[in-house]
């Protein structure tokens, strides 16, 4: 399965309390992948990194908090595609610094006012 992640926009799936509102935005150019979010408690966020043929994503990411605390870290995402085509990521994370921390999260991408599947379709390759 080859996935294009250029233009797709993702939200957290897991319910986490205030951060269903932070959004990213996704960028890819071959195997290069970057990005950027914003809401939730993170006033701006940037991430940069590679996308494997499989679709797995390993990128660095930094952000600034509401309160001013800038963080920084490591993620590897593993893709699902959902029944309606829309795409999952498994997140496995890890922060540096001195409220340093290892995690699992999820990301869903948000449906758009297009057709979902016709996009995806072309996206996808089995």
């Amino acid at each position: 399965m080859t996935i294009n992640y250029d233009g797709r926009r993702f939200s957290p799936a897991d319910g986490v309390p205030g951060e269903g509102s932070r959004v990213a935005t996704y960028h890819q150019d071959g195997d290069l992948l970057w990005g950027e979010f914003s809401g939730g408690n993170a006033r701006r966020g940037s991430l940069a990194g590679t996308c494997a043929p499989d679709g797995t994503l390993d990128f660095a990411y930094c952000m600034v908090l509401d309160g001013g605390e800038v963080i920084s870290g490591r993620c590897h995402s593993t893709p699902t595609v959902l029944a309606d085509g829309r795409i999952r990521l498994h997140e496995e994370y890890e922060r540096y610094g001195a409220g340093g921390s290892r995690g699992v999260s999820a990301i869903e991408e948000l449906a758009t006012s297009a057709s979902t599947s016709s996009r995806s379709e072309g996206s996808e390759e089995a």
